[in-house]
């Protein structure tokens, strides 16, 4: 996928700078405000799993295990991704359905030659998301999905003028909101959100470039990945008052559950935009 996206931003790098060099040149400096929208993809994580705290001590690092043989009662193992069906051999629905994003802009430039630097606000909505799946040997399946709702960024970018081109890299701070969701086929046991963080903070850094239609019209594309951490999203498995003794997220000594959540709290976001700026 990241390939796809580097190469999709080249071929808008080429085509813009090859235009340009029999235009006039714009000036860069200034105010300016602008739309754009685009497509994102979150970060593959195959190899992400669940965490489980046993002790309820706040440490993910015990294994749920069944009452009868001591094995690990998650032996049927995990997947990314949205679970197909209650077992593991049904797999999972990868993330590659991505997501879009519609958002807006504004920002100032300075021109010193050539060169020109400045710096951006910007506020989008998005719906892309990414989830894993573990699989217990009941069987059930226990999945946890984050969605970035709305992702903000504060970034400075510096770039070259050809023509009416500007070639330009960019990166600052970003802030998200999450949507966490979980769900499971489990119906043995009770599951109670006990933590879940919302704010994501994180960074934002890529690159693009801006061509003038006008002396006060521009438009452009460009690359961006954005790293946010999305903190903690805590579920416990519990007593739902008829659950047995020998269910193994509420094995003695502690019988008061078992807190469940996923191994990786940051969460990656590739996007490719294409967007309009009125310069003032």
């Amino acid at each position: 996928m990241t390939k796809t996206l580097t190469a999709a931003l080249a071929l808008a790098l080429a085509a813009g700078a090859g235009g340009a060099m029999a235009q006039e040149r714009p000036n860069w400096s200034g105010a300016y405000v602008g739309v754009y929208g685009g497509w994102n993809q979150a970060n593959d994580q195959d190899d992400e799993v669940l965490r489980f705290d046993r002790n309820l001590d706040g440490q993910f690092n015990e294994q749920v295990t069944l009452a009868d043989t001591g094995a690990d009662a998650f032996s049927p193992g995990f997947c990314g991704g949205r679970a197909r069906g209650s077992s593991a051999p049904q797999g999972c629905e990868g993330d590659g359905n991505g997501g879009v994003e519609a958002g807006i802009r504004a920002g100032y430039d300075w021109q010193f030659g050539n060169f020109v630097v400045g710096g951006l606000g910007e506020f989008s909505a998005t719906n892309v998301k990414d989830a894993v799946t573990g699989f217990s040997t009941t069987p059930a399946n226990y999945t946890f999905t984050r969605r970035l709702d709305n992702l903000a960024a504060a970034r400075l970018r510096a770039g070259y003028a050809v023509g009416p081109a500007l070639i330009y890299g960019t990166g600052g701070y970003a802030w998200g909101k999450i949507d966490n969701r979980f769900e499971t086929s489990n119906t043995a046991n009770s599951f109670i959100v006990q933590e879940d963080d919302d704010r994501a903070d994180g960074w934002q850094a890529g690159g693009g470039v801006e061509y003038a239609l006008a002396p006060n019209l521009t438009v452009g594309g460009e690359y961006l990945y954005t790293s946010l951490d999305a903190g903690e999203y805590v579920v416990r498995a519990g007593n739902t008052g008829t659950t047995p003794a020998t269910n193994p997220f509420i094995l003695a000594p502690n019988t008061a559950g078992t807190d469940i959540i996923r191994s990786n709290s940051r969460m990656g976001v590739h996007a490719v935009k294409i967007g309009m700026n009125y310069r003032f």
